[in-house]
């Protein structure tokens, strides 16, 4: 088995890829957990993966926006799913999310 310094930059691309793509997956696959909640416990949520996708598409001189980047990421338009899957964030989660941004 290769340690991490023996993968060559393209096998070190491909598992990055491979842990972004199950990452995605597994927010897929947990759609209940909401962004604030994300953005709460971790300090990112999937509209933070969009926008990290977005500036690494423009490092590359791709031209991506930001609601390709959501595609890409929610699987599906953000409209809808933030209808079929958003729920209104409760007071206690708002009052969470203010406190960590001062």
């Amino acid at each position: 088995m290769s340690s991490p310094e023996q993968l060559t930059p393209e096998q070190q691309q491909a598992i990055e890829a491979a842990t972004f793509r199950r990452l995605l997956q597994h927010l897929d696959d947990n759609k209940e957990v909401q962004n604030i909640e994300l953005m709460n416990l971790a300090n990112f949520c999937r509209n933070c993966l969009a926008k990290w996708y977005k500036s690494a598409a423009e490092a590359e001189n791709l031209a991506v926006d930001y609601d390709q980047a959501r595609e890409a990421v929610y699987g599906m338009p953000y409209s809808e799913w933030k209808e079929k899957h958003q729920k209104p964030a409760t007071p206690e989660q708002l009052a969470q999310f203010e406190a960590k941004q001062k």
